[in-house]
This record gives C-alpha cells, structure tokens and sequence, in this order.
C-alpha cells in the first residue's frame, strides 16, 4: 500500500505509468490478432479484441482522470502518443518481428518536439 499512496503523491507520474500499462494491452488489441488470429474470422479477432481493450479502458480512463489533475487535456495527448511510439516500437520489432526502422527514429524526435511546445507553458 506504501506504494501506491506515495504514486498517488505524483499525479502526472502515477498518470504515466497508468498510461503505459494502458497501451501495452491497447496495443496488444490493435495488433496482437494480426500474428494469432489472421486465419480466425474477422469477427473472432474483433471479439478478442475487444476484450483485451476492456483492461485498457479499466486502465486509462482513471490514469486521464488523474492526470487531468495536473496536466492539461494537450499535455495528455501528447503524452499518451509518447508512450504509445515507446510501447509500439519495442512491440513491432520484438514480438512482431518487424525490422527497426530509422523511421521510428524520426517519429520520436517529431514527437519530443511536440512535448516542447505543449509542455513549455
């Protein structure tokens, strides 16, 4: 319990991590059925899907509530589109297989850009 109530002293960090474990099983339901399920029926998979994204939403929408608390509603879009390209890249190229692109790269460096100018104020 120690660390939960010493998280919860850190709202845009405790917003962080939630986030993160948000978009590991967001990205697990966007992409994962793509290596299982490609011979199951579309319908199958968007069943699947849908309920890894359930424990996404149990996750994020208290991790938006919270850090709303500190950060405004630009500061958490842009923050959740960090962690979603630092959840993506490793997920494409280790669990998919997908080459490391330099591309992923450049996105990052788009996105610190973006962080500057939503986080400066």
């Amino acid at each position: 319990m120690t660390s939960i109530a010493s998280l919860s002293a850190y709202p845009a960090l405790a917003c962080a991590v939630l986030l993160t474990l948000s978009n590991v099983f967001m990205t697990f339901a966007w992409y994962g059925h793509l290596k299982h399920l490609q011979a199951s029926p579309w319908w199958l998979a968007a069943l699947v899907s849908w309920g890894i994204a359930l424990f996404e939403y149990l996750l994020q929408v208290p991790a938006n509530r919270i850090g709303f608390k500190v950060l405004s509603l630009g500061q958490l879009k842009i923050l959740q589109e960090v962690i979603t390209l630092s959840v993506f890249a490793p997920f494409a190229v280790i669990y998919m297989g997908q080459p490391l692109k330099l591309d992923y790269l450049w996105a990052g460096l788009c996105l610190l850009g973006a962080v500057y100018f939503t986080f400066r104020t």
